[in-house]
């Protein structure tokens, strides 16, 4: 053991952790890549529901997300990724545990997000989000892949109703 203090901290993103997001977002190999422009947007204009976690002051994580502007109580995740160096250390959850509890004073008791059905790893993640708060999970199909003009999978709705009515535990 080194004896190293790791001080992880998860809050808003600002415009200087735009490309660190890119970054980490191009080099998960499993989202669709933005461009770096839209991380940037997203930073600005969707702080309020999004969320970066840094270790040490170095951006390894993050989930970006907006409310459904018909659904004002719905907050969709859009993307969340970690750096690999922190795969598999519960990085994710934290990500979205944080995000639903800033999210929740605004009145949000409701997530959805979209995932493929080859994508063990995010299923396994907005799951578990699911059972920590006791809230009821959801799926059905929004996206079939005849709906991309490109060679893209079909894409599931996944849609976690909170119990109490808000994102806390």
């Amino acid at each position: 053991m080194s004896g190293k203090r790791v001080r992880e901290e998860i809050g808003a993103p600002s415009i200087a952790d735009g490309a660190a997001i890119w970054r980490i977002a191009r080099d998960s190999r499993a989202l669709d890549l933005n461009s770096s422009y839209a991380y940037l947007l997203w930073c600005r204009d969707f702080a309020q529901t999004s969320a970066v976690a840094r270790i040490d002051g170095q951006v390894v994580g993050f989930v970006i997300g907006f409310l459904r502007p018909e659904c004002p109580d719905t907050v969709v995740v859009w993307q969340i990724a970690v750096d690999e160096s922190q795969r598999g250390s519960g990085l994710g959850g934290r990500l979205l545990d944080h995000l639903m509890a800033r999210v929740a004073a605004q009145g949000v008791c409701r997530l959805e997000t979209t995932i493929t059905a080859d994508n063990a790893a995010s299923i396994g993640l907005f799951a578990s989000l699911a059972r920590r708060h006791h809230a009821r999970l959801g799926r059905s199909e929004l996206f079939s892949a005849d709906h991309f003009p490109d060679d893209h999978e079909a894409e599931d709705l996944y849609r976690i109703d909170f119990p109490n009515g808000d994102g806390e535990q």
